[in-house]
């Protein structure tokens, strides 16, 4: 065994010895030892905000006369010092393509085998919206229906059922940074504080910038729309110092190996690999680089590649490489995969003003040492796009719903049952652990190949019962799916000590119970039922 896996293992089994119902829960997190351990796998997003120019990134080398006609101003030429990079002469020659010469960084990724393309990636309906289309990008819906959900979001979503067993201590399950919104992705059904939000924050001395309230929370909140928004303000604030220290002591912990370029994608995915470093326990980490809006001056001038999307390109591909390397100098690499997407691509043609407008479909890009290199699908047909469609190419390859697939349950190892609780395919009729994109991953890497994750049973993917709000300041409502005339439950703190036990009618469907006793911090709820047990994790400010 790896000395790396036993300290994880050694950790686990520390927390095992504090409480009877952690054992059961931290022994889910585990795939049996047949199986590799996964319990330290974490998944990287990086948003292309804005609408990435896939045509400009990739370039479709078996159509470039074609190219070259619906861009005469703005194309990536084919000769002198910034002519595109040839990717790989060994592929088929409908997946021939030259890499924009600002993805310099990308060409040695692939070429270690660290890197694979995704070609047409977008949804059934597309909506070329941004606000719309990132809001179905993030709850996991395809534009024809929002049955997935509209409140909530698919990481939130998987990551309360996956990780709803999981015993942790005071840290987020998902970070992000980049943006100063939240994302609607992180929004689950019942634990809304699923992730953190740390854009502007010094992670070395955590602090929280949204502290507009000055001094002490008011204790009168008005039932009102008024009183809502600031009962949330409120519980973000103290959601937010709850995390502080954990995310400190990550960062403080950890180290950086190599040297980033001075960018702020760059000092994101730093952050991020310090983070992990520091074994910060969080899950997901989503990262921000925006600007890819380019209707106008994505080149500099007509004839010269050189413009605003030439340095976005730079910037992310450097930013990724050294996010690699620095993994791998740390000997983390083997439990990181990355993923980039953007909400939409950008029409074939351009436009007249050196820019390109909005289009349906853009390719990901997939990077870590668990991938397998190389390329999925083809390049996209240029001769769809047309002055009668307004030069759009229609044809989705892979919804982007297929890629996360993929890497939730062959990386993550979530059952199927969480992946449809997570999103389903309603255009289709389909679950979409029937639609996984083959070969992401190394043999060695993924669980379906490797093992049987559905027989694990990581963790739980359904609970009877519904606690809100979370976090709160003083109520809890306990809601159950079946009809009942009382529930009983314990409170146990933050270190497993059991502190009370209860047993409440059931009145009109909902029990409820004042917290204003306990201090601020994290409580963990056992709900006992004939038939099981459930762990809710609650958080008081």
């Amino acid at each position: 065994m790896k000395r790396r896996n036993f300290i994880k293992l050694s950790a686990t089994a520390s927390v095992i010895g504090l409480t009877p119902f952690q054992i059961q829960a931290a022994l889910k997190t585990f795939i049996p030892f047949d199986c590799p351990d996964i319990s330290g796998r974490k998944l990287v997003l990086v948003n292309l905000a804005g609408a990435n120019d896939g045509l400009n990134s990739i370039v479709p080398l078996n159509q470039y006369d074609v190219y070259s006609n619906l861009r005469p101003t703005i194309k990536v030429p084919e000769s002198g010092s910034n002519k595109y990079i040839t990717l790989d002469s060994t592929l088929p020659e409908n997946q021939q393509i030259g890499l924009n010469p600002a993805l310099t960084k990308f060409k040695p990724l692939y070429d270690k085998g660290v890197l694979r393309i995704v070609q047409g990636v977008g949804y059934p309906s597309q909506n070329k919206s941004h606000f719309k289309s990132t809001d179905l990008y993030f709850t996991g819906n395809d534009g024809n229906s929002m049955l997935n959900g509209v409140d909530t979001g698919w990481m939130g979503r998987f990551m309360e059922q996956y990780y709803a067993d999981l015993i942790v201590e005071n840290f987020p399950l998902a970070i992000e940074i980049g943006s100063n919104q939240t994302s609607l992705g992180f929004h689950a059904e019942e634990a809304h504080g699923l992730s953190l939000n740390i854009t502007g924050q010094d992670p070395a001395g955590f602090y929280n910038v949204i502290s507009g309230l000055g001094g002490e929370a008011p204790l009168n909140i008005p039932d009102s729309d008024y009183g809502k928004q600031l009962e949330f303000i409120n519980n973000t604030d103290g959601l937010t110092n709850t995390y502080a220290a954990s995310i400190s002591n990550a960062f403080n912990k950890g180290k950086n190996d190599v040297t980033y370029p001075d960018t702020d994608l760059a000092d994101q995915l730093k952050t991020v690999a310090r983070l992990i470093s520091g074994d910060l326990g969080s899950k997901i980490y989503m990262v921000r680089i925006s600007g890819f809006d380019t209707h106008n001056a994505q080149v500099q001038a007509a004839g010269d590649i050189l413009g605003r999307h030439h340095a976005l390109l730079t910037e992310l591909s450097e930013s990724i490489e050294a996010f690699t390397a620095d993994l791998e100098s740390q000997n983390l690499s083997e439990d990181v995969v990355g993923v980039t997407f953007s909400e939409f691509g950008r029409k074939a043609a351009e436009n007249g003003n050196l820019g390109t407008d909005h289009g349906e479909i853009a390719p990901m890009f997939i990077f870590g040492k668990p991938v397998s290199g190389g390329m999925t699908g083809i390049n996209p047909d240029l001769l769809e796009a047309g002055e009668g469609n307004n030069w759009q190419i229609k044809t989705v390859q892979y919804d982007y719903r297929q890629t996360f697939t993929t890497l939730l349950q062959d990386f993550l190892g979530a059952d199927n049952a969480i992946i449809d609780n997570t999103f389903f395919n309603h255009s289709l009729n389909d679950s979409f652990t029937n639609l996984k994109i083959e070969d992401i991953l190394r043999a060695e890497y993924d669980i379906s190949k490797n093992c049987q994750s559905n027989t694990a049973e990581p963790h739980s993917s359904s609970k009877n019962w519904l606690l809100y709000p979370n976090p709160t300041k003083d109520i809890i409502n306990m809601s159950s799916i079946d009809p009942v005339e009382s529930v009983s439950f314990r409170i146990y703190n933050a270190a497993g000590l059991p502190l009370a036990d209860y047993t409440l009618k059931v009145v009109d469907g909902k029990a409820s119970i004042n917290l204003s006793q306990f201090s601020s911090g994290v409580y963990f709820f056992e709900v006992l039922t004939v038939s099981k047990k459930e762990i809710h994790k609650i958080i008081k400010i």
